[in-house]
């Protein structure tokens, strides 16, 4: 996408240098994005790391919008994915390209099998009813086949999940 023009901005909390930029249209940060920004009165845990919402990153770099949003984040999306619907960022991002952990609730977030089916189905929902269509899905089989700690045949437990804003401007 950089080569092509496009403005990409990758959030690594592993690379050594906090802000790296690489050609003309791609940038490293060394940050990861969370449902929550950091407690300025706790200090931070990992020297090179940090996370903070999206919308405190758009704000801090002067962005107004994301054209594509690619997230892959360990089972902290439907945290997340929340974030972003309940503080409206959600709707300043024309393509959303979410990869999903269903193996277990992920992080805070509890309760029955049901009460967690629930919660994961009514983010989607809101997705939906912010006008999001989902247009790709991808089921990787190389993950364990498992659904909230149970053996699930012809089902994994990653899914990439590809939505487009269809009132995008």
């Amino acid at each position: 996408m950089a080569n092509s023009g496009c403005e990409v901005h990758r959030f690594d909390p592993s690379i050594k240098s906090a802000h790296i930029q690489q050609g003309r249209h791609l940038w490293h940060h060394r940050l990861s994005i969370d449902w929550r920004d950091p407690n300025p009165a706790i200090a931070a845990h990992k020297l090179h790391s940090n996370t903070k919402k999206l919308g405190t990153v758009l704000n801090e770099f002067g962005h107004q919008k994301i054209d594509v949003l690619k997230v892959d984040v360990e089972s902290a999306e439907w945290k997340i994915l929340e974030n972003l619907i309940l503080e409206d960022v959600v709707e300043q991002i024309g393509q959303l390209v979410f990869e999903v952990h269903m193996h277990w609730p992920g992080f805070e977030v509890s309760g029955n099998d049901s009460t967690v089916v629930r919660y994961w189905y009514s983010l989607l929902r809101e997705l939906e009813l912010k006008d999001f269509r989902l247009f790709h899905t991808y089921k990787d089989l190389s993950k364990p086949q498992m659904f909230l700690k149970k053996e699930a045949f012809n089902a994994s437990s990653c899914y990439t999940l590809s939505w487009v804003n269809t009132r995008w401007k």
